[in-house]
């Protein structure tokens, strides 16, 4: 194996990683044809040495292979709709737009199956993902603060005075920053002692370790994300946060089989520490009074949703085709909905199955459920600490993700969408990864 070249490989792969949610999330055309252009380059790159002989399939990869046939279905799906002799698209360009970027997407995933395979690339994947979102908490942060509120090298045309980074809305933010503390999350959990202390000096003893150990550094990084959070003022956001990590918790505990008690104080930490002291100074009462304020009299998303839905009916099974809710969206409005532009529905699961039909949601559908069912049973099954660890980050992301998506179109989103993959293919690095040093 060419040790030099993969090594480099794999640090373009984390330069992917880092670029992705900067230029307004990928979603502008030229950023989104850049990063497919990345991805690819990779891809090939990735291929040739395989073909050379200068590496060899990794063994999550090798045996996650049912899953990538079942993510390829659902791409392939829209592969065909993007045939315009098929006519199963009312859009057979924007249909190729989407299809192009879905393969970009197996890719990504594969990518991370065949780079991420030692406990130091899991790691090192791991803190790139947290630190990619500290940036996004703290610069997000100082634009509100400070009132020059740029998002990427041009100033904010909407959402002063609440958080975006580089995103273009604060939802999108959101559920970027809520996917990456939660793998960080994980990270953190991957560090605490699994036997207890037994006397007030051993505990004693470690906690003033862990206030001079690297651990701080993971847990002060996670205390300003979770306020970089707080200051998007996104409702379900900050909802989707606070209930996978209750979820997860719970799950978590009853997995271990053992419930150790810095495992308790540490989840403790998190929910009372961060909504209180947080949120105190960082607005976290705004997020309440949205909540509070929040009316189905105000709100046009369900109406947008009952008019989705309508969308559905006439092709339930085949849909509109990929990338066409906007073009298919105006002949089913109501007055209810207003005179807006919506180009994406608020809710990723309507937004899916209009534009797929089921014969394309079904197939993505099973690969995130069966996803999260493997970062469950990794769990329960592994016995070392850094994969229960990841497996625990990654099952939270996608819980989060799950609740985000009932009102949101975070997995339209590029960069949301790219580290989501990272995030499923996790899962399976957790349950398949060998209990070696090195790969």
């Amino acid at each position: 194996m060419d040790r030099s070249s993969d090594r480099t490989l794999f640090y373009f792969f984390l330069g992917i990683l880092i670029w992705a949610p900067l230029p307004l999330a990928s979603n502008r055309l030229w950023s989104l044809s850049l990063l497919c252009g990345l991805v690819l380059l990779l891809s090939i790159s990735t291929l040739y040495q395989q073909l050379k002989g200068y590496s060899i399939p990794s063994t999550p990869l090798k045996k996650s292979l049912p899953i990538i046939g079942l993510l390829s279905m659902g791409v392939m799906w829209i592969s065909l709709q993007a045939v315009p002799a098929l006519n199963l698209s009312i859009s057979p360009t924007d249909s190729l737009h989407d299809a192009v970027w879905g393969w970009c997407l197996v890719a990504m995933f594969c990518l991370t199956l065949q780079f991420v395979r030692s406990r130091s690339r899991i790691l090192l994947t791991g803190y790139i993902l947290v630190g990619s979102a500290l940036f996004q908490a703290v610069y997000g942060s100082l634009m509100t603060f400070t009132g020059f509120e740029f998002s990427f090298l041009i100033p904010k045309e909407s959402y002063q005075g609440v958080s975006t980074g580089t995103f273009i809305n604060r939802n999108s933010q959101a559920g970027y920053l809520v996917m990456c503390v939660s793998l960080g999350i994980g990270l953190m959990i991957s560090t605490l002692k699994d036997e207890g202390s037994y006397n007030w000096r051993e505990r004693s003893r470690r906690w003033l370790t862990a206030l001079l150990s690297k651990k701080i550094i993971l847990r002060v990084a996670l205390l300003i994300i979770v306020s970089g959070l707080v200051m998007t003022h996104s409702r379900m956001g900050n909802t989707s946060f606070f209930a996978s990590l209750m979820i997860m918790g719970v799950l978590g505990l009853i997995l271990r089989r053992k419930a150790t008690r810095s495992m308790v104080i540490l989840l403790s930490s998190l929910l009372i520490l961060d909504i209180f002291v947080v949120g105190t100074f960082f607005g976290v009462q705004e997020v309440a009074d949205r909540l509070q304020n929040t009316s189905i009299e105000k709100e046009s998303r369900d109406e947008v949703a009952k008019a989705t839905i309508d969308l559905m009916q006439p092709q339930l099974l085949t849909g509109t085709g990929a990338g066409t809710f906007y073009t298919a969206f105006p002949e089913h409005r109501t007055e209810d909905v207003g005179r807006g532009f919506y180009v994406n529905t608020h809710n990723d699961y309507l937004e899916f199955s209009s534009e797929f039909g089921l014969l394309g949601t079904l197939p993505l559908g099973l690969v995130l459920l069966i996803s999260l069912g493997a970062g469950l049973y990794a769990q329960y099954k592994r016995r070392d600490k850094l994969l229960r660890g990841i497996a625990f980050g990654s099952s939270m992301s996608i819980i989060a993700m799950l609740i985000h998506a009932t009102v949101d179109f975070n997995l339209q989103m590029p960069a949301n969408a790219l580290t989501f993959m990272v995030i499923l293919a996790f899962t399976w690095i957790s349950v398949f990864k060998k209990n070696k040093r090195k790969m």
